[in-house]
């Protein structure tokens, strides 16, 4: 990096008081439109694009010594030693001045919320816009330099004693740094690196003291890294915008320039004999100005040299003056080398690196792993100062230049061979060979070209070209050569024999493909990249900037300015011409270095349209087109088996690369009419292959007609498809095509033209019109078929159910299967109890008897034990009816007896039902009376036979104890209490139970039931025991209950003698008694005449008004007779389940529920009943 003047310009003042007017401050405004010059006791005002001055400000009284600029560019400052800060604008208006007690030495502004510091030999002060005071502060010692740190919280002020002392916004210390020498180590120079270039959120102060060093500090004064003599006495210190370089002047004529970490990188522009006061960089880091004392003001421009090498596709280059990165120009992998020194020279050669230094020359080895693949390693250290315009390293050695002369130096740094050229040398290039046997190429300003071996001391002139050689190349092989001169002229020789392939003009670099030996590419001085390949002219140059210095593969390399750019070569223009050329092998070589995907189809066709099948079968690998490499493979098999003729294998690629008319004719001129038919056929081109077929047989047309019907469903047009198929003849096809599109119209009119031979195809269209729920369309084909059974059972699938069973009628055998069919959806519906009926009909007693048994076992499980009953009602009328269906009606008959045993299990849930709601309700609407009857009915049914699933004996025995209590039925209550000990009770209960039995124990009223409580028998007249099995103990009549309030009714059943029908019967109960010797034989003790079986005389002796018949549905079954005991007593029985009532309660029980409490038979049948 060195400085370039720009402009320069000495200050001077005619009329001024001093003889030499001194430059103490410089400054540029944030968008480098404008330089600020500290000038005597003016300010000048110049443009630092061409040092004009724009403007001069004589404000100050005395000589100004410092200047600063915001960072937002709203204002800039000046101090003087008239002791006076003013504030301008940028329009160079006056804003506002203030003053200290001392001459001002610094000041800057705050980059974060611009506030400006002034200090001066004895204090410091803060202003800002929107405070009007001016913040003063004292200090112990003169301020040289100040600077505020990156995020605006603190400033730094270099004192003359030494000292840096770190302030916050209040004044108040927060920091100090000594330097050691104290006094003698003034400090002139502070600077706050900035963060964009540090990539660190720690604060790095710069400092530059009399000591004649330069020294690095954190905020809390830890010293970074060590201190760097300077050799002088330094007056300022600027960083570079970046924060990566600095600047440092002083009692020095030159800049001197260092790297953020302190190191020495040499000096920027030329010597000066007077002191340099201060320094600034412009803001885009491009340019800087600087003020000396004796009023010389220079400013200059910034140019940084290029340092780099590259080989093949490592490309090294310098970065931050001293660390080098190597980049992986393919894959974009960097790794960086930090020399912590100026690098010079680098050089780079497969795997090793070069980088000289200014005292020595370090030597890195690639050390790669899978984990670091771009590693490298010290291998040696050459501590040796060199001297040398080039610099070249090989497997073993590294090559110096210094103007003519060429030096061979190991390792180690001993000279091992030399050679003195006849001009300068410009151009080296490494063309390989043996370890330590490298080849060089070597350019020379007269234009002659050497080859020169390392362990060879003699060079070989290989060509010469008009002017100086600029740049050269030999190609991966080594047989041909690439110059440009300086003239731009190109020359491309053939080294082994020694002649002149091709030259061109206009060039100003070149570079030969390290992966094609025959390809090289230049660029032209007026823009453009061109590629050549063998002996064939280049192409139009593709658009590109810069120089290209490599080629690899598909991509070139070119540098513009210090920055590599990867160009991706467009080589598809490249392949065509040796396409076009008949050259497909070089063509497939130039596109295996990288081409579209379009290119490599071009190259792969061309190449299986001239039968290069092996150029093409590698194309399409590398695009892998598997359809085309199926069609090479079987190209390939085709003449390996026989003799294939040339055209066939033409017309295969011509159809299967969409030109059928050329395959065609192809096909049509080597005689394969057959194939040609194939191919339009799988084209679904039916009307060229119909052309073919003209003279075809039926078979053949037939078959034509299939495909065109599969190709138009396919391509989704069913309509025509089912007409093609229909018009060959493939009924049921068409059927399944048409079915599947849900036409039941069209599928309707083909069955209607199909007639009764085509049963199966009949029998498919009734079928699919059935699924598509055309069932009046069905029915008429199903008619057509004579088939009533499916009509029948398309009103069945619809739920047609009146007039599937109005059909089903006149099919007896299909009757039960329609009202199976009835049932199972009644079923599914929930309607239980149609569907048990329906079961019935359909003679499936087992079914409806599955059916009640699951819904009682459900009913059970959910404790709705009303449901239960009646479920077992249901079951128990089911075997009734079976029973009666019997024409040998045995007493001990089977059905019989389960109807017995189910109406008793009924009863004794319809019954348990009251007791469930007592003890779960906490409100009850029966009497104790009818509860104490309802549990004392329920334990005599269960107490031999059991209690059924789901009946609670502790909820009974606890109800009845309860009741018995409340009724003073003491003994009962005692009975039933000692039972309850030796149940299980619910938890929470046996407490109360165990009190209720000492409590039934301990009775004062006696143990003894009255007489009202204890069941009678109005057979008998005898009183018996509670817990008697609902029977007479005396009689063995069964007690006959009311099922509402479950008490005995005064009832006697009686029975005509067997030879007095009922309907004699009836009338003789109407008739009166003959004489009146015939008395009521129920006046009488009847007691011992069991069972009661009355004649004639006597019948006609019962008043008919104190008789109850119970009349069965059928005529078969004998009615049922009692006498009422207790006439004023009015007793119903429902004629359907034919229990007996108190007909109050009954028809109290009716209106409330509008059906029989018992077996649910509506009111309205009810009425019908009686």
């Amino acid at each position: 990096m060195r400085g370039v003047l720009k402009w320069l310009e000495r200050i001077e003042f005619p009329n001024g008081k001093d003889e030499q007017t001194s430059v103490h401050a410089v400054c540029y405004s944030p968008d480098g439109n404008q330089l600020i010059v500290a000038a005597g006791d003016r300010l000048l005002i110049y443009d630092p694009n061409n040092g004009s001055l724009l403007n001069t400000l004589k404000a100050h009284k005395d000589i100004v010594n410092c200047v600063a600029y915001s960072r937002d560019g709203k204002r800039f400052a000046s101090g003087a030693a008239d002791k006076m800060v003013i504030v301008w604008s940028p329009q160079l208006e006056g804003l506002l001045k203030y003053s200290h007690g001392d001459s001002i030495q610094c000041m800057c502004f705050n980059p974060i919320s611009h506030h400006l510091a002034s200090c001066s030999i004895s204090d410091f002060a803060f202003w800002s816009a929107d405070q009007k005071a001016v913040q003063k502060y004292k200090i112990s010692a003169r301020v040289n330099a100040c600077s505020w740190t990156n995020d605006g919280q603190y400033l730094v002020l270099g004192l003359a004693n030494g000292t840096i002392s770190i302030r916050n916004k209040l004044g108040e210390e927060k920091g100090r740094i000594d330097r050691p020498g104290g006094p003698n180590s003034t400090v002139f120079g502070v600077q706050c690196c900035p963060a964009s270039g540090s990539g660190n959120s720690v604060d790095t102060i710069a400092v530059a003291d009399w000591g004649q060093t330069l020294s690095f500090h954190t905020l809390s004064g830890q010293m970074i890294g060590k201190e760097r003599a300077l050799g002088f006495e330094p007056l300022c210190l600027q960083y570079f915008p970046n924060g990566e370089f600095c600047l440092v002047g002083g009692c020095t004529g030159s800049l001197h320039f260092f790297t953020r970490d302190g190191v020495r990188l040499g000096t920027l522009g030329d010597g000066f004999d007077s002191w340099i006061w201060a320094v600034a960089l412009h803001p885009n880091g491009q340019s800087y100005a600087f003020g000396c004392q004796d009023g010389t003001l220079a400013c200059f421009n910034i140019a940084s040299s290029t340092v780099h090498a590259l080989y093949r596709e490592r490309y090294a280059f310098r970065e931050n003056m001293c660390d080098v990165i190597i980049q992986h120009l393919i894959s974009g992998q960097k790794v960086r080398i930090k020399c912590r020194d100026l690098v010079q020279k680098i050089a780079i050669y497969r795997n090793r690196l070069a980088v000289q230094l200014p005292e020595r020359v370090v030597l890195y080895e690639l050390s790669s792993g899978e984990d670091q693949p771009m590693h490298y390693k010290v291998k040696e250290k050459i501590q040796k100062k060199f001297d040398c315009s080039l610099l070249v390293v090989c497997g073993r050695h590294i090559v110096l230049c210094q103007e003519k002369r060429l030096q061979c130096l190991d390792f180690s740094g001993t000279l091992e061979r030399e050679w003195m050229m006849l001009a300068f040398i410009r151009y080296i290039k490494v063309t390989g060979g043996p370890v330590g046997r490298e080849g060089l190429m070597v350019g020379l300003k007269n234009g002659q070209v050497f080859r020169i071996f390392l362990d060879n001391s003699l060079p070989l002139l290989i060509t010469t070209v008009v002017s100086a050689v600029r740049c050269l190349d030999i190609n991966s092989v080594r047989s041909k050569i690439a110059v440009v001169d300086d003239a731009g002229r190109l020359l491309v020789r053939d080294i082994v024999n020694d002649t002149m392939l091709y030259q061109d003009s206009g060039v100003n670099s070149v570079t030969w493909n390290t992966h094609l030996d025959s390809m090289l590419c230049y660029t032209h001085t007026t823009g453009g990249l061109s590629v050549r390949v063998g002996n064939l002219p280049p192409r139009a140059p593709q658009n590109m900037h810069g120089v290209v210095v490599g080629l690899c593969g598909a991509t070139a390399f070119c540098l513009r300015g210090n920055i590599m750019h990867n160009t991706p070569l467009a080589l598809g223009a490249t392949m065509w011409q040796f396409i076009e050329a008949g050259l497909f092998d070089e063509a497939y070589q130039v596109a295996c270095l990288g081409v579209t995907t379009s290119d490599w189809e071009g190259l792969a066709q061309s190449a299986l349209e001239a039968l290069h099948i092996n150029i093409a079968r590698n194309a399409y690998v590398k695009i892998r087109n598997l359809p085309w490499l199926q069609l090479i493979a079987e190209l390939r098999e085709q003449q390996q088996r026989s003799a294939v003729p040339k055209e066939v294998l033409m017309a295969e690629n011509c159809a299967f690369a969409g030109k059928f008319k050329e395959a065609a004719r192809l096909f049509l001129k080597c005689d394969h009419t057959q194939r040609a038919l194939e191919m339009y056929t799988d084209l679904r081109m039916f009307d060229l292959a119909q052309e073919y077929l003209k003279d075809g047989s039926e078979a053949e047309k037939r078959e034509l007609v299939c495909k065109r019907a599969e190709w138009a469903y396919s391509v989704r047009e069913p309509r025509a498809a089912a007409e093609l198929l229909l018009s060959a003849g493939e009924h049921q096809k068409a059927i399944d095509i048409v079915a599947e599109q849900g036409w039941a119209d069209v599928l309707y009119d083909i069955g209607r033209r199909l007639s009764l031979s085509e049963r199966d195809a009949l029998q498919s269209v009734a079928q699919n019109l059935k699924t598509l729920k055309a069932l009046p369309l069905a029915s008429e084909i199903f008619k057509k078929l004579g088939d009533e059974a499916q009509v029948v059972q398309l009103h069945v699938e619809e739920h047609d159910w009146n007039e599937a069973f109005r059909l089903a009628e006149s099919l007896p055998d299909l009757l039960p299967t329609v009202h199976y069919q009835h049932a199972q959806w009644l079923a599914e519906t929930d309607q239980f109890i149609e569907a048990h009926q329906a079961y019935l009909k359909a003679g499936r007693t087992k079914d409806a008897n599955r059916l009640l048994k699951h819904l009682s076992n459900t009913a059970i499980a959910e404790e709705r034990y009303l449901d239960t009953s009646y479920f077992y009602f249901l079951l128990a009328r089911q075997y009734l009816d079976m029973y009666h269906e019997k024409a040998n009606q045995n007493p001990i008959d089977h059905h019989l007896n389960e109807y017995k045993n189910h109406m008793r299990i009924a009863k004794v849930y319809y019954a348990y039902s009251v007791i469930y709601n007592y003890m779960k309700e906490p409100f009850t609407t029966h009497s104790p009376v009818s509860l104490f009857n309802v549990s004392r009915f329920i334990l005599n049914e269960v107490e031999h036979k059991g209690a059924p699933k789901g009946v609670s004996m502790f909820s009974v025995l606890f109800t009845l104890a309860k009741q018995a209590k409340f009724l003073q039925a003491n003994k009962l209550c005692l009975l039933v209490n000692k039972r309850l000990q030796s149940l299980k009770p619910p938890a929470g209960v046996q407490e109360q139970i165990d009190i209720n039995f000492l409590n039934s124990k301990a009775c004062k009223s006696g143990f003894n039931d009255p007489e009202e409580l204890l069941p009678l028998c109005y057979k008998c007249s005898n009183y018996s025991q509670h817990l008697n099995n609902n029977s007479c103990p005396t009689c063995k009549q069964d007690y006959i209950f009311s099922f509402v309030s479950f008490e005995i009714l005064p009832l006697v059943q009686f029975y005509p003698e067997v030879d007095i029908s009922d309907a004699e019967a009836e009338r003789l109960l109407l008739a009166p008694a003959k004489s009146g010797e015939d008395a009521d034989p129920f006046n009488e003790d009847v007691a011992s005449a069991l069972p009661l079986s009355l004649d004639r005389n006597a019948l006609r002796a019962i008043d008919p008004n104190h008789v109850l018949i119970l009349k069965r549905h059928d005529k078969n079954v004998r009615n049922i007779y009692y006498r009422n005991i207790l006439p004023d007593l009015q007793i119903t029985y429902c004629p359907e389940c034919f229990l007996l009532f108190y007909a109050e309660d009954f028809e109290l029980q009716a209106l409330q529920k509008g059906y029989c409490p018992f077996c649910r038979t509506p009111t309205d049948k009810l009425l019908e009943g009686f």
